[in-house]
């Protein structure tokens, strides 16, 4: 097993697009490393750039001890899962598997004995006989890292692997992939633009965007503690609430205030945002995830909270919760970094990010005994603990 190192790498394709730009970062001996990001982040270039399937421009990239750069794919000891599965189709899943194998000239019993080790570890020794047209996509998707497996490399790469996928598959493979990496101890580095899957299965998650590195950490601290404008968007489904507001101070206490909503920034705000402060009179962005939102009707104690007042546009009963879509008197923050991150993440309300719109859509996520319907007046409590507040012009967190 081993370490990963970026060191500093870049990525530049011949027509002068820069892929990957200036890339630090280091995954740790039996780590599960989790690259996400929109397409075209570089995040693939990246990954092809440790196998050895793409050159790099600029920096190292270390594999233990080693600088791979000019290494073959041969030379690393890594094994890939592609998203494709990759198998061949006229082999039995038992030569699919040990196929690797009789290419280095692997003795037949210790071939046998990987191949009866990997078939136990991915449940697939009743099918060992089998051809893979036969077999379930999620049956040749574990062929496939079954196929990894049995290389014993240093270093897992996974390319999207359960994108070919049906939902349901799709989440009993990430169980089955995060038992499995568990169980193996290897150094994994697996590739998504699914944000679900890097925030289930990833010990740290790194966020890529055009090439550049946003923020690297464990899944709750970028959820929790974005270290900006686009990781707080990106990570969370539904996205992020982006309002405008301003930082105003009354009777001595600072207020954040977004239409006619004032959310008083006392003690515990400007403990955990304190350069909140440098921002009165100035704008800044509002960030509130869905689940700090909530039917008022059903919050003990919500006549001291700040409330948001609207029309629900839409309800989707998803059984423990709901999510309501509701218009409000408040201006969505238009700016650049908004924009983009609307269009990157394919948030359907980018449309209305294009002027001076004096009304958002937003989202809740409220408790499944809300009686909202589409068309209703409504009043949302919101939990001032859980907002996000960012600078509009660099998209940094305040």
């Amino acid at each position: 097993m081993a370490n990963v190192t970026f060191d500093g790498v870049s990525k530049v394709f011949g027509d002068g697009t820069r892929a990957v730009d200036a890339l630090d970062l280091e995954i740790h001996d039996g780590e599960f490393m989790v690259l996400v990001g929109p397409s075209g982040c570089g995040k693939t270039t990246a990954l092809k750039m440790v196998a050895g399937l793409e050159e790099v421009s600029v920096g190292a990239i270390r594999i233990g001890e080693r600088i791979v750069n000019d290494l073959t794919p041969k030379q690393r000891d890594i094994a890939m899962v592609f998203q494709s599965y990759a198998l061949y189709p006229h082999l039995s899943v038992r030569d699919n598997i040990a196929f690797p194998l009789k290419l280095k000239k692997t003795r037949k019993d210790e071939i046998d004995r990987r191949v009866r080790e990997a078939a136990r570890i991915l449940d697939l020794e009743p099918y060992l006989k089998r051809k893979p047209r036969s077999l379930s996509g999620g049956q040749r998707q574990r062929v496939a890292m079954g196929r990894a497996i049995v290389r014993e490399p240093s270093v897992f790469l996974m390319d999207e692997p359960l994108s070919n996928l049906d939902a349901k598959l799709r989440v009993q493979m990430r169980a089955d992939i995060k038992r499995l990496q568990s169980e193996l101890e290897v150094t994994t580095i697996y590739v998504t633009h699914d944000q679900v899957e890097a925030m289930t299965m990833g010990h740290r998650v790194a966020v890529l965007r055009k090439g550049e590195l946003q923020q690297v950490g464990p899944p709750e601290d970028l959820y929790q503690r974005p270290r900006n404008m686009f990781v707080g968007g990106f990570i969370g489904s539904p996205a992020m609430n982006m309002l405008a507001a301003t930082v105003e101070q009354r009777n001595g206490t600072f207020e954040v205030v977004a239409g006619e909503t004032r959310i008083e920034a006392g003690g515990e705000i400007l403990a955990t945002h304190p350069a909140l402060a440098s921002y009165e009179g100035r704008e800044v962005v509002l960030g509130i995830r869905p689940e700090g939102l909530e039917d008022a009707l059903l919050v003990d104690g919500s006549a001291g909270r700040p409330r948001l007042r609207g029309q629900a546009v839409l309800r989707e009963a998803l059984g423990a919760e709901t999510l309501i879509h509701f218009s409000a008197a408040v201006r969505p923050a238009v700016t650049d970094e908004v924009r983009e991150l609307a269009e990157d993440i394919g948030d359907d309300r980018a449309p209305a990010l294009t002027g001076d719109v004096e009304a958002a859509t937003l989202v809740g996520r409220f408790s499944s005994q809300s009686k909202i319907r589409e068309g209703d007046a409504i009043d949302v409590a919101i939990d001032e603990r859980a907002l996000h507040y960012f600078d509009p012009s660099s998209g940094d967190a305040i």
